[in-house]
């Protein structure tokens, strides 16, 4: 390389003859400072210091001697690097090495009693509820964006919706989202693109009912039954079971809320409209994957005073007494399981909720733990 620069070709010219860096062409001729060829040093030295300053093996043994001492003697207890550190000042030790100079050396002689965490492969999609896993089923998720304020006063509240696996997403700009006009955006926007196995909320009165009342089937809870669909209700104040629709929701108000300047209800909708659209567009490999969706009923009306049947299903943490509150009610599911979640299906139909245990670190292993006899005394539904 050198003798062809010298012999004048160009250094770029050099560099893809022999399929190197221009860098590296340049290192060489650096190296060889316009010296003759044959006196040039053309060895490869390793970039590493010809002397190092590892701690010498009289104070390393010292160290592991004095972890030793303080695990068995320490008043406190204490013996990691810090503790040994401190130990070899108050005994006039020198030279002392650092605090991460003593971690290395215990690391290097195996003298470390900590673990690392193990990172566990999280669960698949919808793990908690059967059949969606496996993608047999899909599941549609609901939630409620708030506390949103056009210029000139105008409150917002926005109905989301977002599949699990087809990513199909929808949201509905309105001044406010009551029971009423959720029955119906969930109507029209099924009728559109089909119903799904289970349809996913969190715990708000608007989706659950009254949490006052006992053995309460909410307007929307019914929409769903009416129509097949399984109504899964999110634990409270739990991570990650809601985690593709607040994903969502944080989306839609990164790309549509505060992106633009919306001078009216009509405005936001029209640009949240375009969202969509482009959403779905650029989604559309993905929802040819999913599972498939039933298709919304020809001849269908909600029936708000019919007997409700189906399965409705909560997902529950346990107390410290192995107890799951849902229905406005309390049943006992099992004494040692306490503490940890559980999936209730409430069958209306059979009067009976399966309770089953879930965890993350097992999702495939899904125990049934008890099952509780259910009556629900037949009530009026007051619109």
């Amino acid at each position: 390389m050198v003798a062809m620069v010298r012999a004048g070709t160009r250094q770029r010219a050099v560099a893809r003859h022999f399929a190197v860096s221009l860098y590296t062409v340049q290192w060489w001729l650096k190296r060889a400072a316009g010296l003759r060829l044959d006196r040039v040093d053309w060895s490869t030295r390793a970039p590493v210091p010809s002397r190092t300053g590892r701690t010498l093996r009289a104070v390393e043994d010292l160290v592991l001697c004095l972890r030793k001492e303080l695990r068995e003697q320490s008043d406190l207890g204490e013996f990691g690097a810090a503790a040994i550190r401190a130990t070899l000042l108050e005994r006039d030790h020198r030279p002392v090495p650092s605090v991460r100079t003593i971690g290395r050396m215990l690391a290097r002689r195996g003298a470390l009693d900590g673990r690392r965490r193990r990172r566990l492969p999280a669960p698949a999609r919808g793990w908690y509820v059967p059949g969606v896993a496996d993608s047999q089923a899909e599941v549609d998720c609901f939630d409620i964006v708030e506390g949103l304020v056009i210029q000139g006063g105008t409150g917002v509240e926005v109905l989301n919706v977002i599949s699990l696996h087809g990513a199909l997403a929808d949201a509905w700009p309105h001044t406010e989202v009551s029971a009423k006009v959720a029955v119906e955006l969930i109507v029209a926007h099924w009728r559109a693109v089909g119903l799904p196995a289970y349809a996913q909320f969190d715990n708000d009165t608007i989706f659950q009912g009254a949490h006052h009342r006992p053995d309460s089937i909410s307007r929307v809870m019914r929409l769903c039954l009416s129509l097949g669909v399984v109504p899964v209700f999110a634990p409270p104040r739990e991570p990650g079971f809601q985690a593709a629709i607040e994903s969502f929701n944080g989306r839609w108000q990164a790309k549509v809320w505060a992106r633009f300047h919306h001078p009216s209800l009509g405005a936001l909708r029209e640009r949240s409209a375009r969202y969509i659209s482009a959403l779905r567009t650029r989604g559309a490999v993905r929802r040819e994957a999913a599972p498939r969706r039933q298709p919304f009923p020809l001849v269908w009306q909600l029936d708000l005073q019919a007997h409700p049947q189906g399965r409705v299903i909560y997902l529950r943490r346990t107390s410290e007494h192995g107890t799951v509150s849902l229905l406005g009610r309390t049943f006992l599911v099992d004494r040692h399981w306490t503490h940890r979640l559980v999936r209730c299906e409430v069958d209306l139909g059979t009067e009976l909720i399966r309770c089953c245990a879930l965890r993350r670190r097992q999702p495939d292993h899904q125990p049934l733990l008890a099952t509780l006899p259910y009556v629900r005394r037949p009530r009026r539904f007051y619109e």
